[in-house]
């Protein structure tokens, strides 16, 4: 790995894909990683990525760019087939990297966090690649949906659309294709309805937050609808690493309100993690659905790595009435292991670095509210 800032790196080479392959090992592992030729007939995803570099630096927007816009732009552009070295497989004879995106984000996510010193990212900045690798194939297929504008609505939460454009742009064109023209014609559909939906560089502009979070719940809801606010509490759904000060945070800052905690109701049992973490959430939810029940508002204090995870205890607590806020706590990795070292329950290091891997940060969109509280 680089022992200097990337962006710097990255300006000193003048953008050149093959000197920051050189700093960062882990792009020299898409060398000889295979692609359908119907698609990619350039060859292994190594030469489709120096091609999409390459065309990020051509495309006319480029000069309009800021500097950090242009630094983060081309290192998602050197990432963002980063996940088709772990899900690249050959089925009846084909090429396909299925859910190389997902994987990609989370890939990117891990090494940026554990690497800081050598990147030098800020939260925001890391976080906005790791959505462009995300979503860099959204502009070629969301027409396909239903509801044509979720998905940009979705993601226009998380990033600016036209920088995603221009992604797709390089990523379609960065690229020996049987019917390039197509593709192209798709990214430019999705420019134009994103501006036409007035997300091309911000969110959209809800009614109103209740609004917002039934639209990314409910089916066939308009985006421009405008309902009443009818909840009734509130419930904090903490989420972040083990170890990153959730506790603490909640004893300075929540002292009023009931704490359930399944760390403490595991240390209740004496049970040792991972053992029995069903029994563990359900003791946990009977004691949210007391509260529930009541109309009281309370504090769910556990890991919430996961989307899924997160997603079905809102679901519960939205049920009964409650304005579900989101709060994410992060720390530098360096300062999470040597927690960890001191911790009296210590966790073993094959499993913190598992939940690094599977870290999914809450989105804006799957809550009343959501806020971070980064170190």
């Amino acid at each position: 790995m680089i022992n200097q800032n990337i962006f710097q790196v990255i300006r000193d080479s003048n953008f050149s894909f093959s000197h920051l392959s050189y700093y960062c090992s882990k792009l020299y592992a898409l060398k000889n990683v295979p692609q359908n030729p119907e698609y990619h007939g350039e060859g292994d995803v190594y030469c489709h990525t120096e091609l999409v570099c390459e065309k990020l630096l051509a495309l006319s927007e480029w000069k309009e760019l800021t500097q950090e816009e242009q630094e983060l732009l081309f290192l998602a552009g050197a990432f963002h087939d980063i996940g088709k070295i772990y899900c690249t497989r050959q089925e009846d004879g084909v090429w396909s990297s299925p859910k190389h995106t997902i994987i990609g984000e989370k890939v990117f996510r891990q090494i940026a966090y554990k690497n800081v010193e050598q990147f030098g990212l800020t939260f925001q900045q890391r976080e906005i690649i790791a959505k462009l690798i995300r979503y860099h194939g959204l502009p070629v297929w969301f027409w396909t949906k239903d509801r044509t504008e979720f998905d940009l609505l979705k993601v226009a939460e998380s990033i600016p659309l036209r920088l995603l454009y221009l992604l797709s742009k390089a990523d379609v064109t960065g690229r020996i294709a049987k019917n390039p023209d197509s593709l192209v014609e798709q990214v430019e559909l999705f420019a134009d309805y994103a501006q036409e939906l007035d997300i091309w560089q911000k969110p959209f502009a809800f009614a109103n937050p209740y609004t917002k979070y039934q639209y990314f719940h409910r089916e066939s809801l308009w985006h421009k609808a405008n309902l009443c606010d009818d909840t009734e509490f509130d419930v904090l759904l903490m989420s972040g690493l083990p170890l990153a000060g959730k506790d603490s945070w909640i004893e300075q800052n929540n002292t009023k309100l009931p704490v359930i905690s399944l760390d403490e109701i595991r240390e209740q049992l004496r049970l040792p993690p991972p053992k029995n973490s069903g029994k563990i959430a359900q003791i946990a939810t009977e004691q949210a659905r007391n509260f529930l029940r009541k109309k009281e508002s309370f504090v769910w204090n556990a890991t919430n790595l996961t989307e899924e995870t997160r997603q079905r205890l809102i679901n519960l607590f939205a049920g009964y009435g409650a304005r579900v806020h989101i709060l994410y706590l992060e720390i530098p990795y360096q300062k999470l292991i040597a927690r960890n070292q001191k911790r009296a329950r210590y966790i073993p290091e094959p499993v913190l670095e598992d939940m690094i891997k599977k870290l999914e940060l809450p989105a804006s969109w799957e809550a009343y509210t959501v806020n971070f509280e980064i170190e």
